[in-house]
């Protein structure tokens, strides 16, 4: 049944991408990956990843991009082409640059270049509410913590070295999680509007949902459509502001299907000369901008 509502149509052909793009073959899904390739030569391939595809395997996972690599090395060169190699991951739901290697020797070059902090990173987000201050870096240690709840999962969250005492004020250290790991991530508020943000984001350290649980439990400014980091004791759908559901024309119960509006929007690689790699938003992100009449800065 398709829904008469515009806005209902769209998510649920967003929903619908992401679960074709599971169904599909694995020769079809390398075929869009190649469409989508952004840049080549002879040590690496930069593609711009779709929305709803997960770059590795796990339970219910059918399609993923580390399963099509030989197919695409094959399409990308020929058929003796050794399969190509991860060099990083995006969340399933992130879109945008992602960087694959022709050959083991350059896969771990990049790696290495991307744990030493080499390779500059921006992201772009939507986020609810508005960032205080506007600017700035959060610097808040990561771990990874048991959820108990009716419906108990895990969830990666903050570990702050400090903390304020309620009494007088006073910054007091905290007694650190051995297991947190050091979390860095740079913001800067480049639009806001109809109870919303558009942030641009460079995540200094690549810990696990880095971006995500910074903004989320760091600044109070979840990612729209972020449904696991807006809340902390449970798994239940966003929540938005009145103005934004009436800009987005959309009911608070529809939220669930909202997609998660967040971007690799460029990407700068010190492989002998520096090479940059911009990618453009994709057409929902687009819509949704349009819609919170959030203006689009201009690259």
């Amino acid at each position: 049944q398709i829904p008469r509502d515009p806005t209902q149509r769209w998510l649920r052909e967003l929903a619908a991408m992401s679960q074709q793009l599971q169904q599909v073959h694995p020769n079809v899904l390398a075929k869009i990956l190649k469409q989508r390739t952004l840049y080549q030569n002879e040590e690496i391939v930069v593609i711009d990843k779709p929305y709803g595809l997960p770059v590795h395997g796990g339970p219910g996972i059918k399609n993923c991009i580390a399963d099509v690599l030989p197919i695409l090395a094959k399409m990308l060169e020929n058929m003796k082409a050794e399969p190509l190699h991860l060099c990083h991951r995006l969340d399933k739901e992130t879109t945008g640059v992602m960087v694959l290697a022709r050959s083991k020797e350059a896969a771990e070059k990049i790696r290495l270049l991307f744990k030493t902090r080499q390779v500059e990173k921006i992201y772009w987000a939507i986020v609810l509410g508005d960032p205080d201050p506007v600017e700035g870096v959060v610097e808040i240690p990561i771990v990874e913590k048991e959820v108990k709840s009716h419906q108990s999962h895990y969830k990666m969250t903050l570990a702050p070295r400090y903390r304020v005492c309620p009494e007088d004020g006073r910054v007091l250290k905290a007694r650190g999680d051995r297991h947190a790991e050091r979390a860095v991530t740079r913001y800067h508020r480049l639009a806001a509007a109809s109870a919303c943000s558009l942030l641009q984001l460079q995540p200094i350290t690549g810990v696990k949902h880095q971006i995500r649980v910074h903004l989320a439990y760091g600044l109070g400014c979840p990612i729209l459509g972020d449904h696991k980091y807006s809340h902390w004791s449970k798994l239940a759908p966003q929540k938005l502001p009145e103005l934004t559901l009436r800009r987005l024309k959309l009911e608070q119960s529809k939220t669930r299907h909202l997609p998660l509006h967040l971007h690799a929007h460029r990407l700068c690689l010190p492989l002998g000369q520096p090479l940059d790699f911009v990618c453009k938003l994709p057409l929902f992100f687009q819509k949704t901008l349009r819609k919170l009449e959030l203006d689009i800065p201009k690259d």
